[in-house]
């Protein structure tokens, strides 16, 4: 059964779409890491490290739900196995069994919130959710060329067509509690999920930060930002400012993290 993370009356759950070793050696991601974070970051999420020292990552998508209403989809994981992360990510992806187990039919979803246009985050997006709007911002749209040449052909140009394409500036109110934040620096256009209840608040990050090394040092750039010190700018304001503060990872080894330095300030706005 899926994992599961309580905000007022909002659940979140942790969907599991795969889980694989990184491409290349996780010293070469974080070049700028020391040996004593990395060290503290093992120590914390020990599931993140292969026994021969590889970066070990799940790749997931969170779905939120109040009640029985509709769904929010957060990211859309790696795909089958013809998905555009084919050459590099563990397809084919189990997201439409996960969602099965967690007793959320597809068509329940009504929205699917694409953090990014990377090809790990858009795998099962389309087809699978035909009563969703798929909300991506504009300044991703305005920077398809750092993406997959085929995305637009295969994704984009049939979401268009259905009408399923919702293009935001921003941030943006979801529903009742969730709100998009606009978390550039990984992508142009990277955003997240914010799910506020007042005094308990959950963050799906999407890439914002991809390992614990960043919640030791938020600064510590990931060397595929495509602009690092915007990451960083993003990754800092967040934690800083939002307390207490859950953290939903994609990547990171427990998916539910609780933010290990809160400063309280206001929400964002």
């Amino acid at each position: 059964m899926p994992l599961t993370h309580t905000v007022g009356s909002i659940t979140v759950t942790a969907l599991v779409d795969g889980a694989g070793p990184f491409f290349q050696p996780r010293a070469e991601a974080f070049p700028e890491a020391t040996g004593d974070q990395w060290r503290e970051a093992d120590r914390r999420d020990p599931d993140s490290v292969t026994p021969d020292g590889r970066w070990w990552l799940p790749f997931r998508a969170f779905a939120l739900r109040a009640g029985d209403g509709p769904v929010t989809l957060v990211d859309a994981g790696i795909g089958p196995a013809d998905a555009l992360a084919a050459s590099w990510a563990p397809v084919p992806g189990r997201l439409p069994a996960e969602l099965a187990a967690a007793g959320i039919d597809p068509a329940d979803v009504r929205t699917v919130v694409l953090t990014h246009l990377h090809t790990d985050h858009v795998g099962w997006a389309g087809p699978l959710f035909p009563n969703a709007d798929h909300l991506v911002q504009r300044a991703e749209l305005a920077a398809l060329e750092l993406f997959h040449p085929e995305l637009p052909t295969r994704l984009l140009g049939p979401l268009r067509a259905a009408g399923q394409l919702r293009v935001v500036d921003g941030n943006t109110d979801l529903t009742p509690g969730v709100r998009v934040l606009s978390t550039p620096g990984h992508t142009p256009g990277h955003q997240s999920v914010l799910v506020d209840d007042g005094d308990d608040r959950l963050l799906v990050t999407g890439d914002l930060l991809v390992h614990t090394l960043q919640l030791l040092d938020p600064a510590l750039a990931y060397a595929h930002e495509e602009n690092p010190a915007t990451a960083a700018t993003s990754r800092t304001t967040l934690l800083r400012t939002l307390t207490p503060l859950t953290l939903a990872t994609p990547h990171l080894g427990h998916p539910f993290t609780p933010h290990p330095h809160p400063h309280p300030h206001p929400t964002p706005r």
